[in-house]
């Protein structure tokens, strides 16, 4: 059964056009037109993605996803007029996987949205391991030393890549790519975020981090 999409967006038109470019591609489309029935619809239908607008009557975008991920997993797009990076921060900190600024093109959503889904697809039945770490990506599930550390699907995502590869520097573009499998401008900025969210998640100290390591003027690798 194709994907079911959840867009959570108050303004018609913009959830007519994301309909119509979404269902193009064959996925399956959810509406809600308020932070309060996109919360409900997603309980009630389990949609396998959230596109979700940040300014809506009741609850905004960003407490959606707040709430969202006290229950789910599901891949989080965040649609916003506000293209300034502390309000990007906000969003993937909060646990969004990606951030889109309106104006957009409904072409480059759609195309974050395949890549989202896709690479959740990817992640089923595989377990990587490094010094402490255990990752089990088909419950998104990370341990170390045996106690749960909770990540968000994108951040599980870029430490598969990382640990998959020990010793490997991946640029900034690479990991989103590979992450998100597309990349656009900006998205560097992003990742800087989703770096320091997992050195805070899993590093005894951020500061000076033992798995993370930044390469200076190339990226990061992982260090088992």
């Amino acid at each position: 059964m194709a994907s079911l999409i959840l867009i959570a967006e108050d303004n018609p038109e913009i959830r007519g056009l994301l309909r119509l470019y979404l269902e193009g591609e064959g996925l399956r489309v959810l509406e809600a037109e308020n932070g309060d029935e996109a919360l409900a619809k997603a309980r009630a239908e389990s949609p396998d993605l959230a596109i979700l607008d940040v300014m809506m009557p009741g609850l905004s975008g960003y407490e959606v996803t707040r709430a969202l991920r006290r229950f789910s997993e599901l891949p989080i797009l965040i649609l916003s007029a506000k293209s300034e990076d502390n309000d990007k921060i906000l969003g993937l900190n909060l646990g969004a996987d990606d951030y889109v600024t309106k104006p957009f093109n409904p072409v480059e959503v759609v195309a974050r949205v395949k890549a989202q889904l896709r690479r959740a697809a990817r992640a089923g039945g595989e377990v990587l391991r490094g010094g402490e770490l255990t990752l089990d990506l088909a419950s998104m599930r990370l341990d170390k030393a045996g106690c749960p550390v909770p990540l968000t699907p994108m951040e599980a995502k870029i430490l598969a890549i990382l640990m998959r590869s020990p010793g490997r520097v991946f640029t900034k573009a690479q990991l989103y790519e590979g992450a998100a499998g597309d990349y656009f401008e900006g998205d560097e900025n992003a990742m800087m975020v989703h770096i320091s969210k997992l050195r805070d998640k899993i590093e005894d100290d951020p500061r000076t981090p033992r798995y993370i390591r930044t390469i200076r003027g190339l990226g990061y690798r992982f260090e088992a």
